[in-house]
């Protein structure tokens, strides 16, 4: 492991020692701080590539220090470490984005496995988002209109989107636009004709996900169904599926003949996503004005 820059916040200071001699042992660059305060007041946290912080004397030190990274977007893993194994500030100190928990007393071993594991993981991490900006991904599937393969395409599509950092699996109703879409193209587009297809088409960046469905039936008129602006209208049996998609997608459009839509999906804020964005080059035209 090459050396890094590692803080350490410990209120006892005899730990305190224990804990920075065994990380200069490993080679690494060792910063101390006696309580949370001290370490959030310092304006280089951005340069650190490890926080390890006590949460046994001080409760809320390391989580108010993993609430300060959020507040300021900066993506620096913090180890949390207490003598309680059930500590609810371990608990919180996880909720909030912690990397990792280490044991008291510090056992030496156990220490080198844990930085290792949690540097390396930022370094993975990292590395990996360097790429992403530079990510443009189109997907293309042609089915016959048959329900049954609906599971297996959804589940690629959200796969890919989520690796791509544009939505969270666990937080967005991406995955029911998708299935209504799908559901709409096949039974009300195409009348379930397996003779008929469905063509689908993704086109992948860190900055949105675009989506077009296409069948191959009559189609119909979107101002027949109810305004898909008010929030009433979605307790109505009529045109629910295509009220769900508007309320659910950043950007939808039919064609004229009622029988392609076209929805765009833009990620949400986060952590993650914001250091994506800090990674992204500038747009030619946004390089020219500079």
């Amino acid at each position: 492991m090459d050396r890094r820059r590692i803080l350490i916040v410990e209120g006892n200071a005899e730990l305190r020692t224990v804990l920075s001699d065994a990380l200069r042992e490993l080679g690494h660059e060792v910063v101390t701080a006696a309580d949370r305060a001290e370490a959030i007041a310092r304006e280089d946290l951005e340069d650190f590539d490890l926080i390890i912080s006590d949460l046994a004397e001080y409760a809320d030190s390391g989580t108010q220090i993993v609430s300060e990274l959020k507040r300021k977007r900066l993506f620096v893993p913090i180890v949390v470490s207490s003598e309680e194994a059930q500590h609810d500030g371990i608990i919180k100190a996880f909720k909030l984005g912690a990397a990792n928990y280490l044991k008291k007393p510090y056992d030496k071993e156990e220490l080198r496995s844990i930085v290792e594991k949690t540097l390396g993981y930022k370094l993975r991490f990292v590395e990996d988002l360097k790429v992403l900006p530079f990510v443009r991904e189109h997907i293309e599937f042609e089915l016959p209109s048959d329900i049954s393969l609906m599971n297996g395409v959804l589940h690629y599509l959200i796969e890919r989107v989520a690796a791509l950092g544009v939505v969270k699996p666990d937080r967005s109703n991406l995955f029911i636009a998708l299935d209504e879409a799908f559901v709409n193209a096949v039974k009300h587009g195409n009348k379930q004709d397996h003779k008929k297809l469905v063509r689908i088409s993704a086109d992948l960046s860190v900055k949105e996900a675009r989506f077009t469905i296409e069948d191959e039936g009559e189609g119909f008129d979107v101002a027949d169904i109810p305004d898909p602006r008010d929030p009433a209208n979605l307790f109505k049996a009529s045109g629910r599926g295509v009220l769900l998609i508007y309320n659910i997608m950043d950007e939808v459009e039919y064609n004229e003949r009622g029988n392609r839509l076209t929805m765009v999906k833009r990620p949400e804020s986060s952590l993650e996503h914001d250091l994506i964005e800090s990674l992204t080059p500038p747009d030619d035209a946004s390089a020219e004005k500079s």
